[in-house]
């Protein structure tokens, strides 16, 4: 049987640099385009990652710096969970299309169940991430609470019957 009880928090200090994925769905990549465009000075004070065209379209169109990962659908997206999980990644921008139904749709609901579950905040459109970017917080150290993996996992290797 599971536990079901939440996990005890523990903290994490985010540094003024932060670290951003962007992804967007093939019906979106135009308007993440559109919207890095806008915050292009502001993306490229930061580290930045994005899943396969996504990241060459960026580097290509507005010659910023963004490490490249697998396609979303090869392994991407499972990549950045990797992040998400590891505390290697503090922003992300994930222009989802709502209408077009994706063969990876698993892999997307894991990548925002880590981001929730880790404390990241996510845009999932042009409006959120205009709000997120014009914080205050884009660009000075931020602490905010993460589980305590720690003593959830000692918790379970305790309470095991």
């Amino acid at each position: 049987m599971l536990d079901a009880r939440p996990p005890r928090q523990a903290s994490r200090r985010l540094a003024a640099r932060k670290r951003i994925a962007l992804i967007a769905h093939d019906g979106k990549k135009s308007e993440l385009l559109e919207w890095a465009t806008r915050w292009q000075q502001t993306l490229c004070e930061h580290t930045l990652m994005g899943t396969g065209t996504t990241a060459g379209r960026l580097k290509k169109a507005l010659g910023l710096e963004v490490e490249p990962l697998m396609s979303g659908p090869l392994g991407g997206d499972q990549q950045i969970g990797a992040r998400l999980a590891e505390q290697r990644l503090d922003v992300l921008i994930f222009f989802w299309d709502p209408f077009a139904p994706q063969p990876h749709d698993p892999d997307v609901k894991a990548l925002l169940r880590l981001a929730a579950l880790w404390n990241v905040p996510v845009a999932c459109n042009a409006a959120s991430a205009d709000f997120m970017l014009s914080s205050r917080y884009i660009n000075e150290e931020y602490a905010m609470m993460i589980p305590d993996a720690e003593a959830w996992a000692q918790g379970r290797t305790t309470n095991t019957p």
